[in-house]
């Protein structure tokens, strides 16, 4: 069944608004369903995915809708609807519409240049390319401009990972076992969730199974004194308060009340009562220094370009820019320092985020680790062995989905060092690894 021809010119306005890139894509799609409450759910996931579909794609379809006869954006939507929903789906096509849209589909994009079939602005192709080389990053930018598939974590605290599966299976929904994160279930096709008992009753969430190892390599244990340092709304910190079967205190940080506020309802589901929600001003709060020197694990996801999310938010990449990453730098550089200050001897503190660029990984933690000699990094093969995680690492957790069908997460685990008193003088501790 042909979709209406009305649905071209909704996907064009909505998509002349996104690529403007002054908000991001999911955040203005929302804005726009509601303002238009009679588009049906076929229709809403038709303009829904064509947006997306040109947001990956947006350079190779650019070019050829800027070469065509026509309003380039009409033409540009007309792309991502095809590429959605196929033209066979789609009413009010002109006959010379098709017939560009037929040569269109049957294009070889490997016959592309290297950065066409990339899709991505001219900086990160470039510094992408000198980090990992052409070749490697046009399988990583390949693998970035398809969709994610949806994985899911199950609340150990309510059901087993088999216990999920059978269930799903009745509904009837197809899943398997995440090859990595323990809990974690990845689901064939995407169906709605929100209605399912599993849902509503906080056994399972939504969850990269990326974010589920985050998580895991915390080694947050029973009893335990843990801080989410940027816990936003909430995804690992309710991974880790199940990891510590609701025991200990778990401090979930944010200085958004608006991000802690999305954390509630989840919270509330999932049967968790170790986690403490703390709206902070800054990562030298006062909140902060009360826990100086107390605190056994500390988790900080920092903010960051979300360069590693791209499969899920391919906005992020036009919206991006060299300038943000330097002005992030400086942020993620403080809040690592400030974050340290909790973790007591012996306790770890992990810095991650969701991005696939060096200057915001392994430089920051080797600029930490420079300044900050009481701390030393743990290589991530040991914190894998035990965790006992089949998945082979060096230092640090690089996490890429073309490599691990996961989004693009680094990861780094660093200790503090015991203090150890000399028997010369009680009084003089050493620090010591």
């Amino acid at each position: 069944m042909r979709l209406p021809p009305a649905i071209i010119t909704h996907a064009e306005e909505v998509m002349r608004e996104i690529l403007r890139f002054t908000a991001p894509a999911d955040g203005t799609l929302s804005r726009y369903f509601r303002d238009h409450p009679r588009l049906g759910s076929r229709e809403r996931g038709a303009i829904a995915e064509s947006i997306y579909a040109v947001l990956r794609n947006k350079l190779f379809y650019t070019d050829f809708a800027e070469a065509g006869n026509g309003p380039t954006m009409r033409r540009l939507t007309l792309l991502g609807l095809t590429d959605a929903v196929g033209i066979d789906s789609l009413g009010g096509l002109s006959e010379e519409e098709t017939e560009w849209l037929t040569r269109m589909v049957q294009i070889d994009r490997k016959l592309l240049s290297s950065r066409m079939r990339a899709n991505l602005p001219q900086w990160l192709f470039d510094k992408l390319v000198a980090q990992n080389g052409e070749e490697a990053t046009v399988l990583l930018a390949d693998a970035m401009n398809q969709p994610a598939p949806l994985d899911l974590r199950v609340n150990s605290i309510k059901a087993t990972r088999e216990q999920v599966a059978a269930e799903l299976a009745i509904a009837p929904i197809l899943c398997e076992p995440t090859p990595y994160a323990p809990l974690g279930l990845r689901v064939i096709k995407k169906p709605a969730l929100q209605n399912l008992p599993l849902f509503k009753n906080g056994s399972i969430e939504v969850q990269d199974e990326g974010s589920q190892l985050l998580a895991q390599i915390v080694g947050a244990k029973r009893g335990e004194m843990v801080v989410d340092f940027c816990a936003g709304a909430g995804g690992k910190t309710l991974a880790l308060g199940a990891l510590m079967r609701n025991t200990g205190r778990l401090y979930a940080f944010d200085v958004s009340e608006k991000r802690l506020a999305k954390l509630k309802p989840r919270l509330a589901r999932s049967g968790l009562s170790n986690v403490h929600p703390v709206q902070i001003a800054h990562e030298r709060d006062a909140k902060i220094k009360r826990l100086a020197g107390k605190i056994d694990r500390v988790l900080v996801d920092a903010p960051c370009s979300g360069l590693g999310t791209l499969r899920r938010n391919p906005d992020v990449k036009w919206r991006q820019s060299l300038a943000a990453i330097i002005e992030l730098n400086v942020k993620q550089t403080a809040i690592l320092a400030g974050a340290a200050r909790l973790v007591k001897p012996g306790g770890r503190l992990v810095y991650a985020t969701c991005s696939v660029l060096d200057e915001e990984n392994e430089a920051v933690v080797t600029q930490f680790l420079a300044v900050h000699t009481e701390f030393f990094l743990v290589p991530m093969k040991d914190v894998f062995a035990e965790q006992k995680i089949a998945l082979e690492m060096q230092d640090y957790l690089k996490l890429l989905p073309h490599i691990h069908q996961t989004d693009g997460f680094f990861a780094a685990v660093l200790e503090r060092k015991k203090m150890k008193v000399s028997s010369h003088d009680v009084n003089a501790p050493d620090l010591v690894e």
